[in-house]
């Protein structure tokens, strides 16, 4: 699944127009590197993603193509 839409997907951003200017301005990272987001992201995989002076670090715990909003967050794990 693409980036974008998993941040989307996982509501760790609400919007995709907003995880997709987020890449572009390489405040994304997967697997400790700046990640467009057209990046592909599998279980397992780290991203990080810097909001401001905070930063969020989350391993990707599975990846579907839609969740309902109670199950977003088995989505992902903090670090």
């Amino acid at each position: 699944m693409r980036l974008d839409k998993y941040l989307k997907v996982s509501r760790l951003i609400k919007r995709r127009t907003v995880a997709n200017e987020a890449c572009d301005a390489g405040r994304v990272l997967v697997n400790g590197k700046p990640a467009k987001a057209s990046v592909n992201v599998k279980e397992n995989d780290i991203i990080e993603i810097q909001f401001g002076t905070k930063a969020v670090k989350v391993q990707v715990t599975d990846v579907q193509e839609t969740v309902k909003k109670d199950e977003a967050k088995e989505l992902y794990k903090y670090l």
